[in-house]
């Protein structure tokens, strides 16, 4: 299993970015995604999730509204579109695989029920 996140970079405030997990190794199109981030100094925290149809999303109350998870299970890929990010969304982004479509129907958010996780692109947002 592989997973590698990319589109991170230095933006200021207000500006988007999108983020893509590609994903190998593994039937992608069967499995339960995240995206997950940790800031220096905290706890890795629960950003989004996605089923593995695409068809349900959870997002953390923090970027409702500013953030969109989707995937492309023909390509592969995961991605995260942040808009209006702020200073307090400075983090490592990383991806993760989350449970197979056959154990489970509920997106999760929490850490324990991914099992993959993959490097992460830094996200730094200047104010």
């Amino acid at each position: 299993v592989q997973l590698q996140a990319s589109g991170g970079g230095l933006v200021q405030a207000g500006d988007s970015l999108r983020l893509s997990c590609a994903a190998s190794g593994f039937t992608f199109s069967s499995y339960n995604m995240g995206w997950f981030r940790q800031a220096p100094g905290k706890e890795r925290e629960f950003v989004a999730g996605i089923s593995w149809t695409g068809g349900r999303t959870q997002y953390a109350d923090s970027v409702k509204g500013r953030f969109t998870i989707s995937r492309d299970n023909a390509k592969n890929t995961m991605y995260l579109q942040m808009n209006s990010l702020g200073p307090e969304d400075t983090a490592v982004y990383s991806c993760a695989r989350g449970r197979p479509r056959w154990t489970t129907t509920a997106v999760a958010s929490q850490d324990g029920e991914y099992d993959y996780w993959g490097q992460g692109t830094q996200v730094t947002v200047s104010s």
